[in-house]
């Protein structure tokens, strides 16, 4: 995951905005317990969603308190009560995917990839290990989209659905486990499947023109063909394409979430699924352009 579901914050009531605060700082928390303070660099907000979504399932909110920041003792966060070993698994998550991160980066990226990856590496590795232990399951199925996802993308017939397959049936995986009875599993294993889906594309376009420039792989180049010495128009039109299937899953990311109720945190997920993924989609795709 590559923080890019974030919630729409202007939109956010100050009470939920302070409550989306205290989640990441408690996952945080949560990652400094169970593997280290290394493993805080692994910190992100596509995690805090998911912590968002365990926390909502549970019908007990235990309430907040206030404590020091471990990044910056100066500055008071807000915290939830007895949210550690809730947060357990979602940083479990995010140790996992930051290994498969640099894994990744060490085998495709350009110099200044590889270089970060070999220099992380050995950082990363023991908190790796511990989060095997406590999630072997998850780990498991981690490890085997990455496989996946190489197979996918070494297929001569490959198309963007093929390319998005296993992050999305990885993420389907993890939603589901949220869940305990069978229709919200059902759920939930949607809502993972299409955000996963979206993650990928939403990736994809993003570094479009960085993985020309570099001539490093990336599914919109090889499904359309592109060249860097292709137009910017047929870029946009590129980009305009995938928004098309950005859109789709976002729409059935929405449908999904409203079949569900939750026990707290619902109007800050309904946020981050209604407004956050779109405005990201507009920021990372247009806005930049502009930019550029």
């Amino acid at each position: 995951m590559f923080g890019y579901i974030k919630p729409d914050t202007p939109d956010l009531l100050v009470r939920e905005s302070e409550q989306y605060k205290a989640v990441y700082c408690s996952l945080c928390k949560a990652l400094g317990k169970h593997y280290g303070v290394v493993s805080r660099l692994t910190l992100s907000y596509d995690c805090t969603f998911l912590s968002l979504f365990v926390l909502g399932t549970q019908p007990e909110c235990k309430g907040y308190r206030k404590g020091r920041c471990v990044v910056n003792p100066l500055k008071k966060c807000n915290f939830c009560n007895d949210s550690t070993e809730a947060l357990h698994m979602p940083a479990a998550f995010s140790v996992l995917s930051m290994y498969q991160k640099l894994l990744d980066d060490l085998h495709d990226s350009g110099f200044l990839g590889k270089l970060r990856s070999v220099l992380l590496m050995p950082l990363a590795i023991r908190p790796y290990r511990k989060a095997c232990r406590d999630y072997p399951a998850l780990a498991k199925a981690l490890s085997k989209m990455m496989r996946q996802q190489t197979q996918a993308e070494r297929d001569p017939e490959l198309s963007l659905d093929s390319c998005a397959e296993p992050t999305a049936k990885m993420l389907s995986l993890v939603f589901t486990s949220i869940a305990e009875e069978e229709t919200q599993k059902r759920i939930c294993a949607n809502i993972g499947y299409f955000l996963g889906k979206w993650i990928y594309l939403i990736d994809a376009a993003d570094d479009l023109e960085d993985d020309l420039k570099k001539g490093s792989f990336n599914p919109l180049i090889a499904t359309r063909k592109l060249t860097k010495c292709d137009s910017e128009q047929q870029i946009k039109e590129a980009k305009e394409s995938c928004n098309g299937a950005l859109n789709l899953c976002v729409s059935q990311i929405i449908a999904s979430v409203n079949l569900l109720s939750f026990y707290q945190y619902g109007p800050i997920i309904g946020n981050i699924v209604e407004k956050g993924l779109p405005e990201m989609q507009r920021m990372r795709l247009f806005e930049k352009e502009k930019t550029t």
